[in-house]
């Protein structure tokens, strides 16, 4: 599937530029193909429209924002957060035809992030809880671009048996390369998956967990929400609970920009966010060596690959996928289309 040819897929919500990156300056951004420029209004909103002029096709991240608008570097035509013009220094005071506007785009903040739907959305930005309850500190950790499919991340954290052979400095245990229990269940907009693997922890983790133990169980719940967005909700045996949000926003078919931030029920006196940090990084980077080798072009049509028992909710989520495309009168898009 090419995110790029999938109409549908521009109907979601995708985090795109930190709020803290847009105080200075408008920012770019290409999304599932399509470039476009943010930045904040005066009362701390995002904006975000198409960034590309219509007069002579010139960026207008390059621009500055002036009285909640974006000015263009090139002949200083403005527009609004809307995308419509409503400046041309050249016309004086004769009107602005309706014709000079760019195409404007849902953005709201929600996480720390900016988050746009390029069309009318189908569903909510995901809703974590957590998020919002004071028993839980957020930390966030990264986002950079990836050159793999969004769908290939989601299928991979919902993956409990590569981290015997990916995970071998981090948390992978080679006693226990499937889980003890796994039970995957469908909801309207994604996939929920129970389950109970066996863990190492080297010193770091062991730091971190504020256990002695090198060996532990993980207590597993883990939200897909369509399209590339997962929850991992980790439960330890001593109490602690971390939870993992990853999104894979696409930029284009090959790549995406991988966002992910965590929730811990303990403080920053108890375990520097530093370290939950480098802990959580080194298994993302183990994650990225693999996934980068990965074909981004992920088949929907399950005969075109092979499968086996713990690749249940890969599966599902294909099937879900392809659902949707059918639903909205769609055809799988591939290199081969």
């Amino acid at each position: 599937m090419l995110v790029t040819k999938q109409p549908v897929l521009r109907r979601f919500w995708y985090p795109v530029i930190e709020m803290k990156q847009l105080h200075q300056s408008p920012k770019s951004f290409e999304l599932l193909g399509e470039p476009i420029v943010l930045w904040l209004k005066r009362d701390g909103q995002p904006v975000a429209v198409q960034d590309r002029c219509c007069h002579r096709s010139a960026k207008l991240s390059g621009g500055k924002i002036i009285d909640d608008n974006i000015r263009c570097p090139y002949h200083g035509w403005t527009f609004n957060d809307c995308g419509k013009c409503v400046h041309v220094p050249q016309l004086g005071d004769n009107p602005i035809p309706s014709s000079y506007q760019v195409p404007g785009y849902k953005c709201i903040e929600r996480y720390g992030y900016a988050w746009v739907c390029l069309g009318e959305p189908l569903v909510d930005i995901p809703q974590i809880p957590e998020a919002s309850d004071p028993d839980f500190r957020m930390i966030h950790e990264f986002n950079e671009p990836w050159k793999v499919a969004g769908l290939r991340v989601m299928e991979n954290e919902l993956d409990l048996a590569h981290p015997t052979f990916v995970h071998t400095t981090t948390f992978g245990s080679g006693d226990h390369p499937i889980p003890d229990v796994m039970e995957v269940n469908e909801t309207e907009w994604g996939l929920v998956l129970e389950a109970t693997l066996g863990v190492v922890n080297p010193p770091l983790q062991q730091q971190n967990l504020k256990m002695e133990n090198d060996k532990t169980t993980r207590l597993l719940t883990m939200d897909w929400f369509m399209p590339f967005t997962c929850k991992l909700r980790i439960a330890y045996p001593n109490g602690l609970i971390q939870i993992i949000v990853n999104t894979t926003t696409p930029i284009n078919d090959s790549t995406s920009q991988i966002v992910q931030f965590c929730l811990r029920n303990d403080t920053e006196a108890d375990v520097p966010a530093k370290d939950v940090i480098a802990f959580d990084r080194a298994v993302t980077l183990e994650d990225k060596a693999i996934l980068e080798t990965t074909d981004y072009d992920v088949p929907l049509n399950l005969s075109l690959e092979q499968h086996m028992m713990t690749d249940k909710p890969g599966m599902l989520m294909r099937r879900k996928l392809a659902t949707l495309l059918k639903e909205h009168g769609e055809v799988e898009q591939t290199k081969g289309s």
